[in-house]
């Protein structure tokens, strides 16, 4: 890996660090309340740069780092183009520009529109997909996925690529969950924890608890697809760093993310706790997209051993 490609790796894992920091800004939006701060767009009261007070210092900071961003996107896309021998990897660089525009012009129409439901839901959702994608070309860029031998490792009973991407659609849908839930302004329809109205199963009543008890039972569901992968890990992969360190790192962020999502309710949606949890849930949902990755880089197809181990009448 030569001193260039170390530091396109470097810049692609700062971008990635930086699209954490939006999604906490974003988050803090939301937790304030301060989505509707700054009623214009693309301007804020028609300046570039408005008085940073009250609820405007949230709104306009979240623009002003989503600025960032998205240079520093295009950057990347380009730097990509012109150096990347990969053609796959340059078009994914500019499918990390193309979504991070996209993002902005729906970030722009949540306030034009007035925060309509949706929009927000696929504003909040796609940012977790354009997080996903920017630890991808960080992942793609190291050191050693270039070095790794695709497909070096035999299947065991249980195939980790299925664990994996089943890992994956789990922590997304709760994500997309959780947003409904923090746009409908549901987080507290259920003012208990662990139980819900002093029950396992709440009264649904509103909309509001139904979103809200989904949004705990898809946490139940993210437990057991983690500790899925963990055991698969531990029983067949122990030994391969590439899975237990993704392993290792799930199950803390699963202890502090279903902590930080108790303290959300013990709280009353203080601030700061409740944009911690939303970004713990993207480091999840990140975690488990590397996992995925790693998976399909390393370990040979079901159907590939299959073909290996037939014999030649089964075979044809």
């Amino acid at each position: 890996m030569n001193n260039h490609s170390r530091w396109l790796h470097r810049y692609a894992i700062f971008v990635a660090i930086s699209t954490a920091v939006l999604l906490y800004w974003g988050g803090l939006v939301t937790s304030t309340g301060s989505g509707l701060a700054v009623p214009d767009w693309p301007l804020s009261y028609g300046m570039l740069m408005p008085p940073m007070v009250g609820g405007i210092f949230y709104e306009h900071g979240h623009r002003m780092v989503a600025t960032f961003v998205g240079l520093l996107t295009i950057i990347l896309a380009m730097w990509l183009h012109k150096s990347e021998e990969r053609r796959w990897l340059r078009i994914l660089g500019w499918m990390a520009l193309g979504t991070v525009i996209f993002q902005g012009i729906l970030g722009g129409i949540t306030v034009l529109f007035f925060l309509p439901l949706p929009v927000s839901v696929f504003h909040a959702t796609l940012a977790q997909t354009f997080f996903c994608i920017t630890l991808a070309i960080a992942l793609f860029t190291s050191r050693f996925w270039k070095e790794s031998i695709p497909h070096s490792i035999e299947p065991q009973k249980g195939s980790i690529r299925t664990i994996t991407t089943v890992l994956v659609a789990i922590v997304f849908i709760q994500l997309i969950i959780g947003a409904i839930m923090r746009h409908m302004e549901a987080g507290l329809a259920i003012p208990d924890f662990p139980l819900a109205f002093g029950r396992i199963i709440p009264p649904i009543e509103s909309v509001d608890v139904l979103v809200h008890f989904a949004h705990r039972l898809g946490a139940v569901a993210v437990t057991v697809a983690v500790l899925w992968y963990i055991m698969h890990v531990y029983k067949y992969y122990s030994t391969v760093k590439a899975f237990s360190i993704p392993a290792i790192a799930l199950i803390i962020l699963l202890v502090v993310q279903v902590t930080l999502g108790a303290y959300v309710i013990w709280s009353g949606k203080a601030v700061a706790i409740t944009t911690f949890h939303l970004v713990t849930g993207a480091l999840l949902l990140g975690t488990s997209a590397i996992a995925a990755m790693l998976s399909f880089r390393l370990v040979k197809p079901e159907k590939e051993k299959v073909m290996l181990t037939a014999t030649p009448q089964q075979a044809q």
